[in-house]
This record gives structure tokens, sequence and C-alpha cells, in this order.
């Protein structure tokens, strides 16, 4: 299997990288680099509920496809060029609450991918289409707050910490805390002026 798919809809992030839809269409490259990336995406995720297979992968973007459509959803894979098309190293998405015009965002990565900037850019463009076309006023992010690296991304972008929902996070170890970062519109329009 590679990692490397391609896609006729891209969203560059500058010439080296893109956002790719979460669709059907990327489930062989997508199950590659997300199973690789596994046991780094649960440290951070207790959602995630195992391992999942080929065909697990498959349906999950399906559903991301269709919540794209319905728009409750905004999913996305970050691809960086490679030869044959794009190399996915991971993903951006936004679970959008049109009736309050709120939404949460979250992302993960391959550790290869680190330290170029990537998950900015990725949160930068989904925060552009989030207060643009989508029209949220809000937007949050759920962080571990042992997750540094995620803490330090949120206070780039201009998120505020607003509060801690003690012991939100389920994990199979214990509970964790989890830090609520918040977004406006305005404060995102104002700081991109």
């Amino acid at each position: 299997m590679s990692t490397v798919t391609t896609s006729m809809f891209t969203f560059p992030l500058g010439d080296d990288a893109a956002l790719i839809p979460r669709t059907p269409a990327i489930t062989a490259a997508y199950h590659e680099v997300f199973t690789a990336n596994f046991e780094r995406i649960t440290r951070w995720n207790p959602s995630a509920e195992g391992r999942p297979t080929p065909e697990d992968t498959r349906r999950n973007l399906a559903e991301a496809g269709r919540a794209w459509v319905d728009g409750t959803r905004l999913p996305l894979a970050i691809g960086v060029k490679a030869e044959g098309g794009w190399r996915l190293v991971g993903a951006v998405g936004l679970e959008i609450n049109g009736i309050a015009g709120t939404g949460e965002a979250g992302y993960w990565l391959d550790a290869s991918a680190e330290g170029r900037g990537l998950a900015t850019r990725a949160m930068a463009a989904l925060l552009d289409e989030a207060f643009g076309p989508v029209g949220l006023h809000r937007v949050e992010l759920r962080i571990d707050p042992t997750n540094e690296p995620s803490r330090r991304m949120a206070r780039r972008l201009g998120f505020t910490q607003e509060g801690v929902l003690r012991e939100a996070l389920a994990f199979p170890e214990g509970r964790h805390d989890e830090l609520i970062y918040g977004l406006l519109a305005e404060e995102w329009r104002t700081a991109r002026c």
C-alpha cells in the first residue's frame, strides 16, 4: 500500500501541500497513514475506538463525505507533494453546528510532517472557510493539557484558553482534564488584516 493518492479537488496550502476531501476515494492511502499513526492519535484523542479495518476506514470516509454534503462537517486530509500525487500526512476537520453558528476543529499529523507548519497552515485555511463561506461565529479547540504542541498552535492562531473541563477525557489509564480554546469570527478577521 502507499500513502500517495490523487484527487480531482485540492485546496493549496502553498506550493508543497494541499487539503484533500476525506471521501472514500482516498480510502487506501488514508487507512495506511491513519493506522500507522493510530497510537499517536489515541494518545490525545480517546474517542478512537480501536484500530480500524480498511472497511471501517472506507465507511468512516463515506460518512464524512455525506456530512460534508449535509453541511455538518468539513473533513479534509493533509497531503504533501509526491511523485504521482499527494502523500497523505494527516487530517484537519470541523464539526459544524449551523444553528448555533459554531464549530469544533481538530487535526492530527504524521510524525514525519511535524515541525513544518503544516498543521498551522491547514488550520488557518479551515478557519478562513469557517469564518468566511461557512459563516460561523465561533470555533473551538479541545486540547489535553499535556499536548503542548497543540496548545502553542492554538495561541499562534489567536485562540483564547477559556476554561477547563475537569476529568472530561476518558483514557484507558484514567481521566484527564480537557482545555477549551475559543476563537470568534471578528478576532480572526482582525488578526488576518
